[in-house]
């Protein structure tokens, strides 16, 4: 009885250990993610992807800009209507670019730590 006990509790333990690392590395993914929920394109930078980070940001420069000049130039009544369509539009590219990196982060493996050199970056691929 106190065999099958101690076996259980070990079985338990390495079951909770292996989710935990699988939690840990998805948990990781959020960095990016989250980054480039706040600008887009930052996260995309994160991960080594310049040319998807300038597109990132540029799209969303983009829809502040010019979404602002469109919302600019019409008529009184409308003002608040088009400024609520460019942050609108502003907030859809964001989830969108944050979902982007955030997948592509966890399609990369990525992780991040401290070592004996400083905060390190790390892909699997």
């Amino acid at each position: 009885m106190k065999y099958a006990l101690v076996g259980i509790v070990l079985l338990a333990i390495a079951s909770l250990a292996s989710t935990t690392a699988v939690a840990q590395s998805q948990t990781e993914a959020w960095v990016p993610g989250f980054a480039s929920f706040l600008i887009p394109g930052l996260g995309q930078l994160l991960l080594d992807e310049p040319d998807k980070a300038i597109l990132h940001f540029g799209v969303d420069v983009a829809i502040l800009v010019g979404g602002g000049y469109v919302a600019s130039i019409m008529s009184p009544y409308y003002w608040y209507s088009g400024y609520s369509l460019v942050g609108l539009a502003h907030l859809a590219w964001s989830l969108y670019s944050g979902y982007d990196a955030y997948t592509t982060a966890k399609e990369k493996g990525f992780t991040l730590g401290f070592s004996g050199e400083g905060l390190t970056l790390s892909y699997n691929f």
